[in-house]
C-alpha cells in the first residue's frame, strides 16, 4: 500500500508555510472556493509526478512575490519510508530528491509513487480534442513503464526537430531530403514502441472501462472505445514518405503517434454527440478508475487517488456508487475535496467510512 503521511508546503501557490498530517486512509478536504483545496491536491500530485497537474510553468506555482517554493512529503510504500523533497528556485532551476538522493533526470521519479487525479476540467478527455486523450494514455503508461516515457520523450524531441526542419525548408525555399530521411529513420523505433504499448494497454483498459461505467451509471448502456492510429493500417516509414510533400507545404508532420486518438461510442453511436452530462461524467470516472485499476494490477499496490470537486460533477446515485468503490471496495489512500463540510461528513457516515475531514 502507498500512503502519504505528511506534507509541508512552502510558498507553493496560495500557501505560505503549512504542514498537514494524514493519519487516515480516506481524507476529506473542505472549505470555500479559493482557500487552497485544489492547490493541496496539486502539491501531492507534484510530489508524485515532479510537476503540477494544472500549470505547465513552474513560475505559476510560486507564491505571489516569492522567489521559489519547496515541497517536502513523507510517504510510506509497502511499509518503507519514502521522503520526497522538491525545491524550485524559479527560472527553470529545480531540485528533486527521494530519500535524500537527488535525481539526475526528473523522469526517473515517474511511477515510483503512482497517483491518479480526477479534476473538473478532465471532462475535456471526453468532449475535447485528441491531445487530452493522448495525455490520459501517457499518464497511465508512463507510470507503468519507464521505457515508455523515455521513448515518448525521444519521439517528441525528434518530432520537434523535424517540424523545425520543415519550417526552415519553407523559409529558405530549398529542401534537404537526405537530412529529412535521417530524422525519419530516427523516429521509427520510438514511434513503434509507443504505438505497440498503447495498443496493448487499450485492449486491457476496454473491459475495465465498460465495467466501471456500468457500476457508476447503474444501467445497461453499451459503452465502447477504440484506439485510433494510422499505424494500425500502415507502418510509419510508409506514412512519412506518403505525406512528405504535404508536410513541406504545411511545415509540420502530419502522420505519427502524435496524431493517435481514442473514439468513444454509446450504444453504437459517437458518444459525445448524444451523451448527457451525467453519461459524460460517468465515462470520465470509468476511464480514470480503469487507469487506477491497471496501475494497481501492475504495481502490486494501489496508487493514491485524488478527487477534486467531484460532488459538483455527479448526481447522488453516481456519487454514492463512486465513493462506495473508492473508499470501501478499494484499499488505497483517497483525498476528496468539497466546498460543503456537511455533505462530505454525511457521505462518509452513510457509507460507514472511517475518514478524517480537514477544514481549510
Amino acid at each position: 500500500m502507498l500512503q502519504l503521511s505528511t506534507i509541508t508546503i512552502t510558498h507553493f501557490k496560495n500557501y505560505d508555510i503549512t504542514s498537514f498530517d494524514f493519519d487516515k486512509r480516506v481524507i476529506g478536504i473542505c472549505g470555500l472556493n479559493g482557500v487552497g483545496k485544489t492547490n493541496l491536491l496539486d502539491a501531492i500530485y507534484y510530489c508524485c509526478f515532479t510537476k503540477s497537474y494544472f500549470s505547465n510553468s513552474d513560475n505559476l506555482n510560486i507564491g505571489f512575490d516569492k522567489d521559489g517554493f519547496r515541497l517536502s512529503a513523507l510517504f510510506k510504500k509497502k511499509e518503507e519510508a519514502q521522503q520526497v523533497i522538491c525545491i524550485c528556485r524559479g527560472a527553470g532551476k529545480k531540485e528533486f530528491s527521494l530519500n535524500n538522493v537527488p535525481y539526475d533526470r526528473l523522469s526517473m521519479h515517474i511511477g515510483i509513487l503512482p497517483a491518479v487525479i480526477i479534476a473538473p476540467d478532465d471532462i475535456e478527455i471526453i468532449i475535447g480534442g485528441s491531445e487530452g486523450r493522448r495525455k490520459y494514455l501517457d499518464a497511465l503508461l508512463s507510470q507503468l513503464d519507464a521505457e515508455y516515457l523515455q521513448q515518448l520523450m525521444t519521439y517528441n524531441k525528434l518530432l520537434q526537430q523535424r517540424n523545425s526542419l520543415l519550417k526552415r525548408f519553407a523559409e529558405q525555399g530549398k529542401t534537404d531530403d537526405t537530412l529529412l530521411q535521417v530524422l525519419d529513420m530516427q523516429l521509427l523505433p520510438p514511434a513503434s514502441y509507443v504505438f505497440e504499448k498503447r495498443k496493448i494497454f487499450c485492449s486491457e483498459l476496454r473491459p475495465l472501462v465498460h465495467d466501471f461505467y456500468h457500476q457508476l451509471a447503474a444501467n445497461k448502456e453499451e459503452v465502447k472505445f477504440t484506439y485510433e492510429s494510422k499505424l494500425l493500417e500502415e507502418n510509419l516509414e510508409s506514412l512519412l514518405n506518403k505525406n512528405k510533400e504535404k508536410d513541406k507545404i504545411l511545415q509540420r508532420t502530419n502522420a505519427g503517434i502524435h496524431k493517435d486518438d481514442l473514439s468513444f461510442y454509446l450504444n453504437g453511436q459517437v458518444f459525445k454527440n448524444i451523451a448527457s452530462q451525467g453519461q459524460r461524467k460517468s465515462l470520465l470516472f470509468a476511464l480514470k478508475l480503469a487507469e487506477y485499476q491497471l496501475i494497481k494490477k501492475y504495481k502490486g499496490f494501489s496508487p493514491i487517488l485524488l478527487l477534486d470537486d467531484v460532488f459538483e460533477k455527479l448526481d447522488d446515485n453516481r456519487m454514492h456508487q463512486l465513493l462506495h468503490w473508492v473508499c470501501n471496495h478499494n484499499d488505497g489512500q483517497v483525498f476528496i475535496t468539497d466546498t460543503h463540510k456537511d455533505r462530505l461528513v454525511e457521505a462518509f457516515s452513510n457509507l460507514h467510512i472511517d475518514a478524517r475531514v480537514i477544514e481549510l
